[in-house]
């Protein structure tokens, strides 16, 4: 019989009030989670203090990037932002499960189902348990904040190294909306329409659909076809409701479905030459290769929908704000484990199929203050309860040489030189719970016009229950069924918080430091091939954060200049790494050690006239490792000074856009996109030839738009080049390959492509 996960029991939300001090001296409203926008002035108002304040004036690092920026690229989502965002970077992985969003150079990479993520994603103030929820298609976006550093105090723990917050568009009370089309070469289609309802003079109602198809950029040999491709639909309905100044609703329900071919694993390189292997594996060619030969196509076939209900309401001259939300998120994996179109003698046939299903419901009830007043404060608690289960199966096959076969030549399975094919098959039943409970607060003290004190502290309380069943375990090559399974669980209690000062040096320049102590949550390490080292918990991993800050306001607005300079340090940083059970050694997530990150980062946006807007970044980032655990004397460990994975030292940023207004009925559009990186690691290992040939080399884009519109913005038509100059790149490295070969993954825009984009308002 399956294990079962402990029940959660109801907790009652009290919020705690106490004095701390958050940032609000040029707020522009009460309203904690009014939506992010670019305000007509030029200002940009952001909620990254969970209420809405001038990006200037927030004493955090803080990138934006409004919803057009990011319908301009490649696929509008996290992954497409890290291209614009110096300090972000992405682990682009064989299904969303996988995949890992890294700021300054830290993040958590885990097949584990209980492990968490170390940036936190935020849609409309609700946070998604699993980073994963949220790499789908961002569609009607208002704007993305990427807040740079731990940012548990008011966001949480699974915040220790940034926070991803995203606002969409909200109702209007007037009738109006959009509607677009776009073809982009190699067949990729997008629909996308978005349509304000008003209901009644208080009442409004907005609703956003989505539709996107793409054949994909590798070609399958075994198949004849092509992958990396995807298909996507999806909704999302908002109602607004506000009667009075002292009373605002705001209710979403949101569905999308994903079929993903995606990604498929190239074997890139690194084959031994005398393997047999390779004469039924295409040609690697590194970066530049484009083929693949398997028999199953590596996919994911995802289903998600969530529910939230927003309510702000005056108390007094206070604004309580209460955020109730639900979701649920069925992600499968389909594998293909071995990379080849059939098993052959010597190498195995191996094909995954794993389901996991999640639900998530929270509870966030928030205090705020006026913003102009001696001592302004958020307080609040917050509610989460998160449960995964997932059951996994493997199949094996596996053959034999008959007598006298020749062994210069490949042999497949099912051939008369082979003996009878062998199948194995493994399934495995797991999951966790995460239980949260938090009381926070943060707040400022106005010391005078110029100078004010910022504190603010979290108590976070964590519980976490895991099982494993082994429901079938037919012994064989890939399947480990020693391991029975288990169930246990642990907790933890945490007081984290953050300290700052903030001076006004003029009214155009402001300067700022801080120190915050971050925290994530107890992990397990549970996936498929379990052992006994699986029942050991992973202590929950802090850091120590430090950040010095610049934002200069000059010409009049026209130009914004921050720079920010940081370092932190994180223990039982939570990773990969060889660890000692039951008096063996052995490679598991763990408590790894200690790492370190430290930089400069500078951003800037410059509008010299009405219709010409430059944009862009900088980021100088030194993220390594300062000491992992060595079990045994002997034991080979990542090195101290070993860069991080996916943590380029330098990465930069420019786009720039230019209105051309003709005086005739129609306006011109230019647009110019560029980003570089430097060579980043992809395989943290504690082998050197690994970390050599694991590491991503070098490499710029650029990427061009024009367009055409009438001059009152209803009709725009725009025509757009990606990757101009063709570069091809990989985004990520592993192990793992037949004979030793580089699996790599290649997305979209390592080639150059067109596309064009037809867009009407109404």
């Amino acid at each position: 019989m399956t294990p079962k996960l402990h029940a959660s029991t109801a907790m009652a939300l009290t919020a705690v009030a106490f004095v701390a001090f958050p940032v609000t001296a040029w707020a522009q409203s009460n309203a904690p989670t009014a939506p992010a926008d670019q305000q007509d002035n030029g200002e940009i108002v952001v909620t990254a203090q969970k209420r809405s304040e001038n990006l200037q004036s927030v004493p955090v690092a803080v990138s934006v990037l409004s919803g057009a920026a990011l319908a301009q690229t490649a696929r509008p989502s996290i992954e497409s932002a890290a291209q614009l965002v110096p300090a972000l970077n992405f682990l682009k992985s064989g299904t969303t499960l996988n995949q890992t969003i890294f700021l300054r150079g830290v993040g958590t990479a885990t097949f584990s189902i209980a492990g968490e993520p170390s940036v936190s994603t935020v849609v409309d103030g609700v946070v998604y348990a699993r980073s994963g929820e949220a790499f789908s298609d961002l569609v009607d976006v208002a704007q993305m904040e990427v807040l740079r550093g731990p940012q548990g105090t008011l966001f949480g723990k699974n915040a220790s190294a940034g926070v991803v917050n995203i606002t969409t568009q909200m109702p209007k009370f007037e009738w109006g909306g959009t509607a677009e089309a776009s073809y982009f070469d190699r067949n990729e289609f997008r629909l996308k329409g978005s349509v304000n309802i008003p209901l009644a003079q208080d009442l409004a109602a907005r609703v956003t659909g989505f539709y996107g198809t793409y054949d994909g950029n590798i070609w399958n040999t075994a198949a004849n076809n092509w992958v990396n491709g995807y298909k996507h639909w999806g909704v999302r309905g908002q109602i607004l409701y506000e009667p009075s100044d002292d009373l605002r609703i705001y209710a979403t329900a949101d569905y999308h479905k994903n079929r993903d071919n995606c990604c498929a694993e190239i074997i890139g390189a690194n084959v031994s030459a005398s393997s047999l292997i390779n004469s039924v594996l295409p040609t690697p060619q590194g970066a530049d290769s484009r083929q693949i030969a398997q028999n199953l196509v590596t996919r994911t076939e995802e289903e998600g929908w969530g529910l939230s209900l927003q309510a702000d309401m005056a108390l007094g001259t206070n604004t309580v704000t209460s955020i109730t939300s639900y979701r649920r998120w069925n992600n499968t994996e389909i594998r293909d484990g071995d990379f080849l179109p059939q098993a052959y003698v010597g190498f195995n046939q191996l094909h995954d199929t794993g389901p996991q299903k999640s639900t998530t419901f929270s509870q966030e009830i928030r205090l705020t203050s006026p913003a102009k007043q001696f001592i302004s404060y958020v307080v609040g608690a917050y509610y989460s309860n998160a449960t995964s289960r997932r059951i996994f199966t493997r199949n094996v096959l596996s053959c034999t040489a008959v007598a006298g076969a020749p062994t210069t030549v490949l042999i497949p399975c099912g051939s008369a030189l082979a003996n009878p094919t062998t199948s194995n098959t493994g399934t495995a039943d797991f999951g966790s719970e995460f239980n949260n409970i938090a009381v926070f607060g943060q707040g400022t003290m106005n010391v005078s016009d110029s100078l004010r004190l910022i504190a603010g502290l979290r108590y976070t309380h964590d519980s976490l229950s895991v099982f494993e069943d082994r429901v079938s375990q037919a012994a064989g090559p890939g399947i480990n069924a020693s391991f029975l399974g288990f169930n246990t669980s642990t907790s933890s209690d945490n007081l984290s918080g953050k300290a700052a000062i903030q001076y006004d040096l003029s009214r155009d320049i402001m300067t700022y430091a801080s120190y915050a102590r971050g925290y994530k949550g107890p992990a397990y390490n549970v996936f498929f091939n379990l052992t006994g080292t699986g029942t050991n918990v992973i202590a929950p991993e802090t850091s120590d954060a430090y950040e010095i800050g610049l934002k200069n306001t000059l010409f009049g607005g026209k130009l914004t200049l921050n720079i920010a300079g940081f370092y932190a340090k994180y223990y039982n940083f939570q990773a990969n790494n060889p660890d000692l059970a039951a008096g063996v050694v052995v490679t598991r997530f763990t408590n790894a050690g200690k790492v370190s990150t430290r930089g400069v980062e500078v951003d800037f946006s410059l509008r010299p006239i009405r219709d010409l807007s430059l944009n862009g970044g900088v980021a100088y980032t030194d993220a390594h490792v300062d000491a992992f655990f060595q079990p045994t004397p002997t034991t080979p460990v990542i090195p101290s000074g070993t860069p991080l994975a996916y943590a380029p030292k330098w990465k930069g940023s420019l786009s720039a856009d230019y209105r051309w207004r003709t005086g005739g009925p129609v306006d011109l559009y230019l647009g110019a996109q560029g980003n570089f990186q430097s060579s980043q690691l992809s395989i943290f290992s504690p082998t050197l030839s690994d970390r050599v040939f694991g590491t991503i080399a070098p490499y710029g884009l650029v990427n061009l738009s024009a367009g055409i519109g009438d001059s009152a913005d209803k009709y725009r038509l725009t025509f757009q080049v990606r990757n101009l100059f063709d570069k091809s790149y990989i985004a990520a490295v592993q192990t793992g390959g037949p004979s030793g070969g580089l699996r790599y993954q290649i997305p979209r825009d390592a080639d150059r492509y067109w596309g064009v984009t037809g867009r009407v308002n109404f």
